[in-house]
């Protein structure tokens, strides 16, 4: 057994799609309607087969206040890796994303965590 779809729950598809594409550089996989909503995907790209991203929307009422906790805690949502945070971090510094905290070492990892504008807080970890 392997894990093929986790999902992310978004405010608004379409925004989640232009940020998790233009800033953060995934590929759409899937993008298939779905009556009012779509199931749509995104994947790395370098890995276009690796487990796929569903960016579900939020049509739940209680996944909304979930989600609204999460991010008042500062809990990120998931969690994406990265080879190099520090060029990651200012990357994503430059194309506009809005950080919540810097990247920090902690025992074999440094993490930091950002705002994806749809509702989440989201933490990239490079792992020594």
């Amino acid at each position: 057994m392997k894990i093929i779809v986790t999902s992310v729950m978004v405010d608004d598809q379409e925004k989640a799609r232009k940020f998790y594409t233009e800033k953060l550089g995934f590929a759409v996989k899937s993008d298939v309607p779905v009556g009012e909503y779509k199931w749509l995907t995104v994947v790395s790209p370098e890995d276009q087969h690796s487990v796929e991203l569903l960016l579900e929307p939020m049509a739940f009422g209680p996944a909304k206040v979930y989600q609204k906790q999460l991010f008042d805690a500062n809990i990120p949502a998931t969690m994406f890796g990265v080879d190099d945070i520090g060029a990651t971090y200012e990357k994503l510094l430059e194309l506009g994303v809005k950080f919540k905290s810097e990247p920090k070492k902690m025992d074999n990892v440094t993490i930091a965590v950002f705002d994806d504008t749809c509702g989440n807080l989201i933490q990239i970890a490079e792992q020594h």
